[in-house]
């Protein structure tokens, strides 16, 4: 299954990257603080409740991946940048999960996450991550981010930690509702970010998802957003398809355990440059950027083998020993924009917070030589 990019199909003027599209918010500093304070509440709270430090975001895993990630041979300059310069192949692990910070029965319908580590990266560093040889990409089944602003999303934030470990069967229930008003807007061919971040995520099949950066990064030179879009044609038929999860608390995890026990899996990684910063801003995570002026490229392609995609094992050495960030990496995919930028010290402080509650060391891999089979 090979990957063909010509000049033709990449934009005429993709943006290089300058310092002037960047602009800090004002009280940047504060809402971080804010920021780190409401997710540590919420580490706190399921702390509290299990006796387990959980991450912030994202507590929930469905499936823990092993595969590698082939970099594309012939790639034209502007797409052979950081680790894409040069063709390659990397040992790559990839997390699925959902977004709450507390662990959740699965009919409590809510956006899904993928985190990809490439391990094996060289390259100049991002802060932080110096003497590491990772590359993470964090991403979320939908385009955009539900917040344009590092501010507006510690606010919102802030509300929903107040929800955290409190009723859930109203959760179930009001899921439910949130549900059956999304497919009224979906069947008039809108989406509500809103609805869809509250609990009215379709129950459908997490692996036929495409997954977003949402907000954007350096791409070497250039400015891009990344998605992970399932290419193999059993994966493919897999997008929208309806997943019953009444009475299946982690239905999800079953429906990709169940899925790579007979299959592979392949995915394309891709790139979207930047090329006008009035419909494809820096600052706004919450914008769309249009694919009819700039399509999604594929620049990688992960491959994952059949094998079993989930166990206590696996658990135990990627949801304590590991974490994920986008600001694990190359200087040359630095994360942009204020939402990129407060996740850098809120993911560190989240992943300290795990670190001591569950005494056990989190480092990066150098290799996967001891991953769980």
């Amino acid at each position: 299954m090979s990957m063909t990019i010509t000049m033709k199909t990449i934009p005429n003027s993709p943006l290089k990257y300058d310092r002037s599209f960047e602009v800090l918010e004002q009280d940047e500093a504060e809402t971080n603080a804010k920021l780190i304070h409401t997710l540590r509440g919420i580490q706190q709270t399921v702390y509290e409740d299990s006796g387990h430090a959980e991450r912030a975001v994202h507590a929930k895993s469905h499936g823990i991946l092993r595969g590698q990630l082939r970099v594309a041979e012939g790639l034209p300059t502007p797409l052979a940048q950081g680790m894409f310069a040069k063709p390659g192949v990397y040992p790559v692990v990839m997390r699925f999960s959902t977004i709450p910070g507390d662990v959740l029965d699965d009919s409590i319908s809510v956006p899904r996450g993928l985190a990809i580590k490439i391990v094996g990266v060289d390259g100049a560093r991002l802060p932080g991550s110096e003497g590491d040889v990772t590359q993470d990409f964090v991403l979320v089944n939908g385009a955009a981010f539900g917040k344009p602003t590092a501010k507006s999303f510690a606010t919102a934030l802030n509300l929903a930690a107040a929800t955290t470990d409190k009723a859930p069967r109203l959760k179930k229930a009001l899921s439910a509702v949130l549900r059956g008003v999304e497919k009224i807007v979906e069947a008039f061919g809108g989406k509500s970010p809103t609805l869809i971040s509250i609990g009215g995520q379709q129950e459908t099949h997490l692996l036929g998802d495409t997954y977003y950066s949402q907000a954007p990064l350096l791409y070497g030179d250039y400015v891009v957003k990344v998605a992970l879009a399932p290419v193999s044609s059993e994966l493919a038929d897999l997008a929208n398809t309806p997943l019953d999860l009444s009475g299946k608390p982690n239905g999800l995890r079953d429906a990709v355990v169940n899925y790579f026990r007979a299959h592979d899996g392949v995915w394309d990684l891709r790139v979207q440059f930047c090329t006008d910063l009035k419909t494809m801003p820096i600052e706004d995570a919450s914008k769309v950027w249009p694919e009819e002026q700039s399509a999604y490229l594929s620049v990688a392609r992960p491959h994952v083998p059949a094998q079993h995609a989930w166990s206590d094992a696996r658990a135990s050495a990627i949801e304590d020993g590991i974490s994920f960030s986008p600001w694990h990496g190359l200087a040359a995919h630095r994360p942009l924009g204020s939402i990129m930028r407060v996740r850098k010290s809120a993911y560190e402080a989240a992943a300290r917070f795990r670190a001591e509650r569950n005494q056990r060391a989190i480092v990066e891999p150098k290799n996967l030589d001891n991953f769980p089979d």
